[in-house]
């Protein structure tokens, strides 16, 4: 520490320094010293921080106690500096703190103003000033103030906080210049290219921010500058750069065209504003390309828990393969009623009975009365109704998953005790049966990767495993049930005449409204969406997946 510096005082004590010559020192000196020499200022001795007046002191008397603390302040006379304070002893720790944190060379005050009454220190008049400070690196200015309160006697004393040293800083907390410390610069969360910011895309916000907390970020280095540390000496806050150093960073799987496509694509003027999610999966990896969603119920596609309605035959088909040895050729009667548990079931309007339906037919035009009846007679036995559970768990990884970044995702559900009704709608994907944009983008990626790839955010990531892979068997038989759907079923509308592409749509009833679903992949990626108050998968949710594939 230079403690020979000449520093000055701007304003009314300036002009004392430079035309009194000797004598104004000496004016200084005995308006900051006591009679013995001692450095300590008759007021701020005789001043009881229990007795303090509720009137404030006038301007003049505040302004000419603020000059005297910062004129010992700047000539580095701290413990006088701290003897003008009303916590003498914490204030001379935190000046000295001050002076070796920021590795001061020289101190300037300029613009000592009174700004009248304080309105955050009660019975206080608030004295704010110009601050420069040459410090390791380079020269930080900036506003400062404090609150000059007198007691019942009339004695003056500067109200002692952290924030004296700079506006806001806490009392665990002081300030550093010189090399930036560890977290003083946010790291970045970028996209898989190792350059793209995520925070630039609204969806993300949120799980940029959680990615930034929980990540271990890597590269970058640290720039010079001023900050301010905790009692740790951890980074809280930058507060002046003077040399810019490279921001670490935190790479995901998000690819950046795929999100800005899944940002469009969840606004489509087909929905009329409403609320809406869906999820991009790398088949081959399980990597999460894309995450998009609107609305104000958050993030629907990863969190957004609803019955899925018949996307969940994917699920039905895959139990009736590997459990009863159906193939897509067995024979499925669609009915236009069914009743099942004595509940009765209905299709969608514009499905034509047809006793003489095959699964896969059933499966194109999506036959609710079919489904509920081969699995309600292949597949619950003696009240046991936890085939679809297990099918769900063992072949398509259902559970708690760890996507990266301790970022939240809401596990979908279907309850292996299930009774009554239930028992039958979860094959269509109504009762109890709830799941996520994120799991059905995952359900369709099982079907087309031949095999269940947990779904991950950051690369490296942990993927949990399925118990058991799906065969080479069933995966071939969903894969041409879903190309079906997609060039001449319920999703042609919207997928017809796009290649390589297999899909499953859904209408899911909940409360007095209908939500809608699409799930579907391509050659390179499986995505799935969902649209609240969508009035049919491919007249809502279609919109955004045709966005996704088409332009993966």
């Amino acid at each position: 520490m230079n403690r020979a510096v000449k520093i000055g005082i701007a304003g009314t004590c300036t002009a004392l320094l430079v035309l009194g010559g000797l004598g104004t020192y000496n004016v200084v000196q005995a308006m900051s010293s006591g009679p013995t020499g001692s450095g300590e200022t008759k007021a701020a001795r005789s001043f009881d921080p229990a007795a303090v007046s509720s009137e404030p002191p006038s301007d003049a008397k505040a302004v000419k106690l603020a000059r005297a603390f910062l004129d010992n302040w700047s000539k580095q006379r701290l413990d006088q500096a701290a003897n003008d304070t009303d916590a003498s002893i914490t204030a001379v720790s935190a000046l000295r703190g001050y002076a070796d944190g920021l590795h001061l060379k020289t101190l300037t005050f300029n613009q000592v103003t009174s700004a009248g009454p304080s309105t955050v220190t009660a019975g206080a008049t608030k004295v704010t000033f110009d601050v420069t400070a040459q410090v390791a690196g380079g020269t930080w200015t900036y506003p400062g103030a404090v609150a000059i309160r007198q007691s019942t006697s009339g004695q003056l004393a500067v109200h002692w906080n952290n924030s004296v040293l700079y506006p806001g800083l806490g009392d665990d907390q002081s300030l550093t210049a010189g090399r930036l410390p560890a977290g003083a610069n946010t790291a970045k969360v970028v996209a898989s290219d190792g350059r793209t910011d995520l925070a630039r895309f609204s969806s993300l916000h949120d799980i940029v921010a959680t990615i930034s907390k929980n990540a271990t970020p890597t590269g970058g280095s640290t720039g010079t500058g001023v900050a301010v540390v905790d009692a740790a000496g951890d980074g809280v806050k930058t507060l002046r750069v003077f040399s810019k150093g490279k921001a670490p960073v935190i790479k995901t799987t998000i690819d950046a065209s795929l999100q800005e496509v899944a940002e469009t694509a969840v606004k489509d003027a087909h929905l009329q504003d409403k609320p809406a999610g869906t999820v991009a999966l790398d088949w081959r990896t399980g990597h999460i390309l894309a995450i998009a969603h609107t609305g104000a119920d958050g993030d629907i596609a990863v969190n957004g828990i609803k019955s899925p309605g018949s996307t969940m035959k994917i699920i039905t088909s895959a139990a009736l393969f590997d459990q009863v040895g159906l193939t897509p050729n067995s024979a499925a009667p669609c009915t236009d009623s069914l009743t099942a548990n004595s509940q009765l079931f209905h299709n969608d309007s514009g499905v034509r009975a047809n006793p003489a339906s095959t699964l896969t037919q059933a499966f194109t035009v999506s036959c609710n009365t079919a489904f509920i009846k081969d699995g309600f007679h292949n597949l619950v036995h003696d009240g046991d109704a936890s085939a679809l559970h297990d099918e769900a768990v063992n072949v398509f990884g259902m559970g708690s998953w760890s996507i990266g970044g301790g970022v939240a995702t809401t596990d979908p559900s279907i309850p292996p005790d299930v009774q009554g009704g239930d028992q039958a709608a979860q094959f269509i994907g109504q009762g109890k049966v709830t799941a996520t944009p994120l799991f059905m983008a995952s359900v369709a990626a099982t079907v087309r990767g031949v095999g269940f790839k947990q779904p991950v955010i950051l690369p490296g990531q942990h993927q949990d495993t399925a118990p058991r892979p799906i065969s080479a068997r069933t995966a071939g038989y969903l894969q041409t049930m879903m190309r079906s759907v997609a060039t001449g079923g319920t999703a042609a509308p919207r997928l017809g005449g796009l290649a390589g592409v297999g899909a499953k749509t859904g209408t899911a009833e909940e409360g007095d409204h209908t939500n809608g679903w699409l799930t579907a992949y391509n050659s390179h990626i499986a995505v799935a969406a969902l649209v609240e108050g969508g009035s049919s998968g491919v007249d809502s949710a279609g919109y955004v997946v045709r966005h996704l594939l088409t332009e993966s």
